[in-house]
């Protein structure tokens, strides 16, 4: 697939992943992107997972049209794009790995060797000439790895992204790139939001006409779009007005108090609830719509004078990656010690700029008063 009359795509598709990274789903696989910049001399852009070398390595063969690489460009270590890194240097024993400082003790680790004979280490703003463009390194540290050092090409206008403004799904799937985007940059990006901020900084100062990411589609119009996406995302902004409701439930009695929150923030007009089951939903789309929304909801049954366990594991996912500028409420269940909204709120205390709307506490099933409560909190909320 041609990106440019200089830039060709050589990346593969694993249609045979259930869990990304462990822990994510992806029921439409995953992308392993990879590219081949050719000129004077050649470059290639990142490796792919080691259960498709040799695709890719066909893949890159044919697209070399009998030439040489002379570059192998790694813009970071992770395994779904490094780990063919040995084969194509055994392959093409003349070819320079091109990376950051900081991957080379990564790459002995993980191959027993850093090529020490064949490596140009790069950093932020150092150069590459191929002959008729210079490639540009522009260092992103914890995007989302710590070594992680992206690729621009002026003369093309390309920005190689590494992960950023990547998505689960395989290129051969045909879905809308937010929500799986979306899920993706909270999952595994969402951390880092300030290091984010800092990379979008440095891309407003380059002229790009077409991001390539190493997951997901390559992006060449309405880049205001994604970008914008990414900016609200990174700095913890509200992208969408609704609600996230988050429950857990034994026995279908806490079930029922948010089902009720739902429907009445329904009635009251509110633009969208989004309501989740945290020991039947994928963890990661609840996750997602926390962030996505402005407001959030936990509710949950007092399990071991704790949070139930789903929940706790939710709340975590939340704290871990910087929770932030929301409007919380919250629902407790206990039939003789109701403690889960003071378990939920210590688990929350990492979270900044949070405001409370509101606390309901029901003690085994929802009584007229606890209705009630739930009127008034929709109110609140809507």
């Amino acid at each position: 697939m041609k990106v440019t009359d200089s830039i060709k795509y050589i990346g593969v598709n694993d249609r045979d992943i259930d869990l990304f990274e462990g822990m994510y789903q992806v029921e439409n696989g995953m992308a392993y992107n990879s590219y081949l910049i050719t000129d004077e001399k050649t470059a290639v852009m990142d490796s792919v997972d080691s259960r498709f070398t040799k695709e890719w390595l066909d893949n890159l063969e044919s697209a070399l049209d009998g030439r040489s690489p002379d570059y192998l460009i790694v813009q970071h270590m992770e395994p779904d794009h490094s780990g063919s890194i040995t084969a194509f240097m055994d392959k093409y024993p003349e070819a320079v790995v091109v990376s950051g400082l900081k991957s080379f003790p990564m790459m002995h680790q993980f191959f027993g060797t850093d090529y020490a004979e064949r490596r140009l280490p790069v950093g932020d703003g150092d150069k590459l000439s191929l002959g008729g463009r210079e490639l540009t390194f522009v260092a992103a540290p914890m995007i989302h790895w710590p070594e992680v050092v992206m690729t621009y090409d002026p003369k093309d206008k390309v920005m190689f992204t590494a992960d950023a403004f990547g998505k689960f799904g395989a290129l051969d799937t045909d879905e809308d790139w937010a929500c799986e985007a979306r899920r993706y940059y909270f999952g595994i990006v969402g951390k880092y939001g300030a290091q984010v901020q800092s990379l979008l900084k440095k891309a407003a100062a380059l002229d790009i006409g077409t991001i390539c990411p190493l997951h997901g589609p390559i992006l060449s119009e309405n880049l205001e779009y994604y970008v914008n996406l990414y900016n609200t995302w990174s700095s913890y902004g509200v992208e969408s007005e609704g609600v996230c409701v988050a429950y857990t439930s034994v026995y279908g009695h806490t079930k029922a108090a948010a089902e009720l929150l739902a429907e009445k923030l329904r009635e009251k007009g509110c633009p969208k609830v989004a309501v989740n089951d945290l020991a039947r939903c994928d963890m990661a789309e609840a996750v997602e719509d926390a962030f996505r929304y402005g407001k959030l909801v936990l509710a949950t049954t007092t399990y071991n004078s704790e949070a139930f366990p789903f929940m706790r594991e939710f709340i975590q996912h939340l704290a871990e990656r910087n929770f932030r500028d929301r409007t919380l409420a919250l629902i407790e269940n206990g039939t003789w010690a109701p403690t889960a909204a003071k378990a939920m709120k210590k688990l929350l205390e990492p979270c900044k700029n949070l405001t409370f709307a509101g606390e309901v506490t029901i003690r085994s099933a929802m009584t007229e008063e606890n209705a009630a409560q739930l009127e008034a909190l929709a109110e609140a909320l809507k």
